[in-house]
């Protein structure tokens, strides 16, 4: 869009680019788009996915219980109330708008490093890209009895 935008309006030799010739060219080079695809975002109007994400007010659901609800139970309340919807669309909307929902439990905490200690020499000065196969080895080892858990 933004880039039919800034050339259509272009002239060379007396004669302006259209939309029709930039998306010939753009054809020609392996960006297919049809001029019709252009003004029809271009319009502004909303497409049915969009006018249908509106509709469903994910974010309401989950506000009514307590903004705890995850995708699977905003989806089940949904589908309760009559409103047909995929769970998948249930899971893209909730991702859109960066909701969650809450774990129960206690979240695992893999590693906790002590600001306070050494850190091993970089031996490598992180260039990972030997010159040869196995030229260059590089492991992580985490002790699990150093973190207070039997091996």
């Amino acid at each position: 869009m933004r880039f039919i935008n800034e050339h259509k309006q272009r002239r060379e030799g007396g004669l302006r680019w259209g939309v029709e010739s930039i998306c010939a060219v753009l054809s020609e080079h392996g960006t297919r788009i049809a001029p019709s695809t252009y003004y029809e975002a271009a319009g502004g109007a909303p497409s049915k996915r969009a006018l249908r994400d509106e509709d469903l007010k994910v974010a309401r659901v989950r506000a009514a219980n307590y903004d705890v609800y995850g995708p699977r139970k905003v989806w089940l309340a949904l589908n309760r109330e009559g409103i047909p919807v995929a769970r998948c669309t249930v899971e893209r909307l909730m991702k859109d708008l960066q909701l969650k929902g809450i774990r129960r439990g206690r979240q695992a905490v893999t590693t906790r490093p002590d600001p306070k200690a050494t850190r091993p020499a970089d031996l490598v000065n992180r260039r990972f890209r030997p010159l040869a196969p196995n030229r260059l080895w590089v492991a992580d080892y985490t002790s699990w009895v150093s973190q207070g858990v039997a091996a």
